[in-house]
């Protein structure tokens, strides 16, 4: 099979399309063809090394998380999907090796669900690794409930843009950042309020419409934006960061609850998120579609993180 392969941590340079033997899957695992594969921050940012004390990685590395696709084999003890099935999974696993940037993935059948009959390979691979951030942190976490409010931090962004609709579909009051040149897309995800942060002090702005606070602050961003944030959160209320470690100092002494969150793989939250995709809920983003050779270019254009929706790598 063909697939992205890094010999090494670093840039662009590491990157190479290789055709390598396909694998097999194992009991209770699902083989996948890839037929369109996710570009996420966190792709280049475990090709950089940065997430190397987090995540075990081996060498050769395929990048790549999210995936959508087809079943090509399965095996033993595997129930519940099916030959030619057309399904979506965020390929995350133990140790780092063997992504998604490639036309097959091994992925256990516990974190593989059938895809939305409504979206293209290309649109249903933009999802899963973002719309379960925001699923998990927001109504795992978080418990968001009707009633609420919440700021969620780059509301155009890859996982904002699942955020804002879903936390609307909730019943909650949706306070969202965006650029000004973002703030009719945000508002058309759900958004109640949207704020420019590049032009107003989003604390104040956060005060204005919620003086109290709000129970939610979903933490899509880190540095000094995270810990003013803080600020934000009414007594008893939450903030949820997937960027950043948590002060929990700091959140005890405002009062309020803090948590880092990173995602994890869930069938069953694929299906919920399948019928909320089919039911149009959850839109799907805008996409900006590249061939599996173009790879590295694809991370370098996620790295500048002006990105309005997702990447994706087409693959067969």
């Amino acid at each position: 099979m063909k697939a992205i392969l890094c010999d090494r941590f670093g840039g662009s340079e590491v990157m190479r399309l290789a055709e390598i033997e396909t694998p097999s899957p194992g009991p209770g695992e699902v083989l996948i063809r890839v037929h369109a594969a996710g570009v996420n921050p966190v792709d280049w940012k475990i090709r950089e090394g940065g997430l190397a004390r987090l995540f075990p990685c081996k060498f050769p590395l395929i990048p790549g998380w999210d995936a959508a696709g087809t079943i090509a084999a399965l095996g033993d003890g595997v129930a519940g999907l099916s030959l030619g099935e057309r399904v979506w999974s965020f390929c995350r696993k133990p140790d780092i090796q063997w992504g998604t940037y490639a036309e097959y993935v091994v992925m256990t059948a516990d974190g593989v669900a059938g895809m939305p009959a409504n979206l293209t390979f290309a649109q249903a691979c933009t999802v899963p690794l973002a719309a379960l951030t925001a699923w998990q942190s927001m109504l795992e976490v978080a418990q968001l409930r009707p009633g609420h409010s919440v700021l969620i931090h780059a509301g155009a962004g890859g996982v904002g843009g699942f955020a804002v609709p879903m936390a609307k579909w909730v019943g909650a009051t949706v306070i969202a950042t965006a650029k000004a040149a973002n703030h009719d897309y945000v508002r058309a995800l759900g958004a109640d309020h949207v704020i420019d942060y590049s032009a107003e002090d989003f604390v104040a702005a956060t005060r204005a419409l919620c003086p109290e606070g709000v129970d939610m602050v979903f933490g899509t961003v880190g540095g000094e934006v995270l810990t003013r944030s803080y600020q934000t959160v009414k007594p008893g209320g939450i903030l949820v960061s997937i960027t950043d470690k948590t002060d929990r100092e700091l959140a005890e002494r405002l009062g309020i609850r803090c948590k880092y969150v990173f995602v994890k793989p869930d069938a069953g939250h694929l299906r919920r998120l399948a019928g909320l995709a089919e039911q149009g809920v959850l839109r799907v983003p805008e996409i900006v579609e590249m061939p599996l050779s173009r790879a590295a270019e694809a991370l370098d254009l996620s790295r500048t993180g002006h990105v309005r929706g997702k990447i994706v790598l087409t693959v067969g």
